[in-house]
């Protein structure tokens, strides 16, 4: 009997393999409105092929979802986005994004599971759909750093009015990303990997 496979096994990609080196792995979330480009941001981001659970959006939203200033946007997320970013030969950042509309909202109860920080992103034309997601975030006791995502027609604030307008608590970075670009995206997460470093030095109970 001939029990040769007729087909080759396919394994994961070589880029896709975690490095040998890793020794410490930590999760992170994109989190934002609807439409302010957490997907865009995830992918521009991952080394690896990332996952995405966008779908088309339907009547099932229509006078549900708010879709005021993002009209053209004909897909969502409706579980989460998933990457990942190897920072140094030891440290690797897991980065998921969460669905923007709230009707998703449920899902984040588990995608903050063991999630160390956040990315808040801002679209500056619909800011008011920043509030409830930063309270949810300080509510759960999540750290994060807001970032200010460019669009070609958003207008454009001094940071400190921004941080006064949304009441973001003083020394919570405020800084400007194109979810685009891949070393804009990575600073983002940079920047929130050095603030949660300067929370656990000023308070070792975060350790």
């Amino acid at each position: 009997m001939d029990y040769r496979i007729s087909e080759p096994v396919v394994g994961p990609r070589h880029e896709d393999i975690l490095p040998a080196s890793v020794t410490t792995a930590v999760k992170v979330v994109i989190v934002g409105g609807f439409g302010v480009g957490k997907t865009t941001l995830v992918g521009s981001v991952s080394e690896i092929r990332p996952l995405t659970t966008e779908e088309i959006m339907t009547q099932a939203g229509a006078g549900v979802d708010d879709i005021a200033g993002v009209e053209r946007k004909n897909e969502t997320t409706v579980a989460m986005d998933f990457g990942r970013i190897t920072l140094s030969d030891e440290l690797v950042l897991y980065v998921f994004g969460t669905p923007g509309q709230q009707r998703f909202w449920f899902l984040w109860n588990g995608l903050f599971e063991g999630a160390l920080g956040a990315v808040v992103l801002i679209d500056t034309r619909r800011l008011e759909d920043s509030f409830d997601v930063m309270g949810r975030l300080e509510e759960r006791g999540v750290p994060f750093i807001v970032a200010i995502n460019a669009f070609p027609d958003a207008p454009s604030y001094p940071a400190s009015e921004l941080r006064e307008a949304l009441d973001i608590p003083d020394g919570v970075p405020v800084i400007d990303c194109d979810a685009r670009e891949r070393l804009s995206s990575r600073d983002g997460l940079l920047t929130l990997m050095r603030y949660l470093h300067a929370l656990t030095t000023t308070n070792p109970e975060r350790r």
